[in-house]
């Protein structure tokens, strides 16, 4: 703050010393050591005052921020939510209209997807001497399924 050496502060005492005597200069120091304390605990409070009010500003902006985006994703969720039961109102219009198409049809003409798929069953691959694939492959040739699963699956 003030460029003051210890020459200055020297010459400063010596000065007081010779104005205000011996008998009332530690009394005076006293009081200008007082008065700088307190100068000193007002700057700081005026600091702290400054620092809060700086972190209240942007605390409020950071709020302002978090309810600019919470209103955009509360909008964006609208727009879905609409989209979404748009999208379910046009499914079951049209599960309606083929549940009345298929009531009107005789059996014998309701579609083969609507009837369950069964699965073929798969031809089993040539298998390969466990001598030339190792143990590891007499393993993972092992069947995991008996014949009499197999006629059961739908998929």
């Amino acid at each position: 703050m003030f460029d003051i050496g210890f020459s200055e502060i020297l010459l400063v005492a010596v000065v007081a010393l010779v104005v205000i005597g011996p008998e009332r200069l530690p009394g005076v120091a006293r009081n200008i050591g007082q008065f700088v304390g307190r100068l000193q605990r007002y700057v700081n409070d005026v600091k702290r005052d400054f620092n809060r009010e700086v972190e209240l500003e942007e605390i409020r902006r950071l709020q302002q921020e978090m309810e600019t985006t919470v209103q955009s994703m509360q909008e964006s969720m609208r727009v879905v939510e609409s989209t979404l039961k748009d999208e379910v109102e046009r499914h079951q219009t049209l599960a309606s209209d083929i549940v009345s198409e298929t009531s009107a049809l005789p059996v014998e003409e309701i579609p083969a997807l609507t009837k369950p798929r069964i699965r073929k069953k798969r031809e089993p691959k040539p298998e390969t001497s466990a001598a030339v694939m190792g143990p590891v492959a007499a393993v993972a040739q092992a069947p995991a399924t008996t014949a009499d699963d197999d006629q059961y699956r739908l998929f």
